[in-house]
């Protein structure tokens, strides 16, 4: 069944130059990107997408870092998108991420892991209209 789901190569990758082969994986993957666009979040756009995490210890941690340099948000497509991207980031520890994942590869500990990924529908739902209006998405 074709869905959509969401990520966001991180701060970290960014700086590193690494958006073009994080996409690259997602389009080997099979994954369409239905949209994109690289952007730098404000502390109340930061706060607001990660409100979920508030009463956690690592939140304000959190929110400075995806503020610290700009991210590229996208919208990707296809079968089964959420766990197959899911799979294809890896564990959010890089440590303990399978080889072969965006995160094995590319992250460099267990906040700057490089990219994000949507975890269920009502998330991807969320999420993608959190950063892209439907005149955004590609048919």
């Amino acid at each position: 069944m074709s869905e959509l789901t969401f990520s966001i190569v991180k701060p970290d990758a960014v700086e590193r130059n690494l958006v073009g082969a994080v996409l690259a994986m997602i389009e080997a993957a099979g994954l369409t990107i239905k949209a994109t666009k690289m952007i730098r979040m404000t502390k109340e756009q930061a706060e607001g997408f990660y409100a979920v995490h508030k009463a956690r210890p690592f939140y304000n941690d959190l929110v400075a870092y995806m503020i610290s340099g700009p991210v590229v948000v996208s919208v990707l497509e296809g079968d089964n998108a959420i766990a197959r991207y899911r799979d294809l980031m890896g564990a959010t520890n890089p440590a303990q991420a399978a080889e072969g994942t965006i995160r094995k590869k590319y992250g460099k500990n267990i906040e700057a892991n490089a990219c994000h990924g949507s975890d269920g529908p009502d998330t991807a739902k969320t999420e993608v209209s959190f950063f892209f209006s439907q005149l955004e998405l590609v048919n």
